[in-house]
């Protein structure tokens, strides 16, 4: 229940401040009733003050075009980081895939090593053999020399018969066989182990090459991933930057907003004013209320309020469900007009005040009016006035307001 000492309150606070010690104040408060459940006051609120004129300050739609602006730069740098993700992803895919092939052809060129060392021993083995076969064959040679020097007819003379002789001759054929056989033998060893060794050389090179050239293609892969790794710690500072930068706008913003309070509403705790628990309870923007509006925000509160107002017979209108039309603060005196709803300047206790100011504008619920300074002011109640999604309540100018009476 919103009390009326709330006046004397104000009061006490204007007689501490230094620019009152010569000033004159007087309150008159005159018709303080409560009408079933909901405050309506008549207030004459006389204030003799030397403090001058309200000065208007800076438009909060600056603030919101620069926060729109800086949003707007997050969301395209956003998109790039995602983007950048993506292609890093390919890259690193990439660069994997390179690291297997390279794997796999370093396996091969290690067999391929050890079956040209195998092949060099044997050669070393062949090597030995031909010498073997080169003794041989060299007795052989000299056997067939010695021989050769003697006639038919001298070996048939010294042969004890017919039969030694023949054996010297087919001894001398098996000679000269043999040393063809081993020369033939030697020469076909050679030529294949040479072709075996070049064949093996040259797979060893090509693989050599080709392991050379992937891991080139994976030093480019992993300098294009640095650097897009780079862009995304660029894009990824310049968001933090801006949401810095956003929330230092928004920060002046409330300022900039507040600037027709009184006192200094606009936080408080997280729930307030009848809000039912099972929307102010739990964080903010997180469920849908029954009128398609985000919880803890202003909108939902005083939809909230509207509906209450209905049930108790203070309206002649319930609140319509807006989640289907554009449902922000701004657009809610436009939706009223258009369904036939009265919008106007002139506030009354129930009415919802709507503020068009910035992207998403603001409502509030009006407690009670008076007129403060020699000023028309309204006690409202709200949510979310400093974008933290809890309920606050406190004096305001009306300047800038128009007033829906639902």
């Amino acid at each position: 229940m919103v009390k009326c000492d709330i006046f004397k309150l104000y009061s006490t606070k204007i007689k501490n401040t230094k620019m009152m010690q010569n000033s004159t104040t007087s309150l008159i408060i005159s018709d303080c009733l409560s009408r079933t459940g909901r405050i309506s006051i008549a207030v004459a609120v006389s204030v003799l003050i030397t403090i001058g004129t309200i000065i208007p300050g800076v438009s909060a739609d600056s603030y919101d075009e620069q926060i729109q602006a800086l949003q707007n730069q997050n969301a395209a740098a956003r998109s790039n980081v995602t983007a950048l993700q993506s292609q890093a992803n390919s890259y690193q895919d990439a660069i994997s895939r390179l690291q297997t092939q390279i794997d796999a052809v370093t396996a091969q060129i290690a067999a391929n090593q050890v079956e040209q060392a195998n092949l060099q021993q044997e050669i070393a083995k062949m090597q030995a053999e031909i010498d073997v076969q080169k003794k041989l064959l060299g007795e052989g040679i000299k056997a067939m020399y010695v021989d050769g020097q003697i006639s038919t007819i001298e070996m048939l003379a010294t042969s004890n018969n017919l039969s030694d002789f023949v054996d010297k001759e087919e001894y001398r054929n098996a000679v000269q066989k043999n040393i063809q056989d081993s020369l033939t033998r030697i020469a076909k060893l050679q030529n294949e182990l040479k072709q075996k060794k070049v064949q093996v050389d040259q797979l060893i090179e090509s693989q050599k090459a080709q392991e050379a050239q992937l891991a080139a293609d994976r030093t480019q892969q992993a300098d294009m991933l640095a650097y897009t790794e780079s862009q995304k710690a660029q894009f990824n500072n310049q968001i933090a930057s801006n949401s810095s930068r956003i929330s230092d706008l928004r920060r002046q913003q409330i300022i900039a907003n507040s600037r027709y309070n009184i006192g200094a509403p606009g936080t408080g705790v997280n729930c307030g004013g009848g809000y039912p628990a099972k929307w102010c309870e739990i964080p903010q923007d997180s469920t849908i209320d029954s009128w398609g509006m985000y919880n803890r925000e202003c909108v939902s509160y005083t939809a909230f309020k509207v509906h209450q107002d209905f049930l108790a017979g203070r309206n002649s209108r319930d609140m319509p469900y807006w989640g289907n039309i554009p449902a922000d603060a701004k657009y809610w005196d436009d939706n009223a007009i258009n369904q036939g709803i009265p919008v106007d300047s002139n506030p009354t206790p129930g009415s919802i005040a709507v503020s068009n100011s910035g992207n998403w504008g603001h409502v509030m619920y009006v407690e009670q009016v008076g007129t403060i300074n020699g000023q028309q002011a309204i006690y409202i109640s709200q949510y979310n006035a400093n974008f933290d999604g809890r309920y606050s309540e406190g004096w305001r100018y009306t300047t800038g307001l128009v007033f829906i009476h639902f």
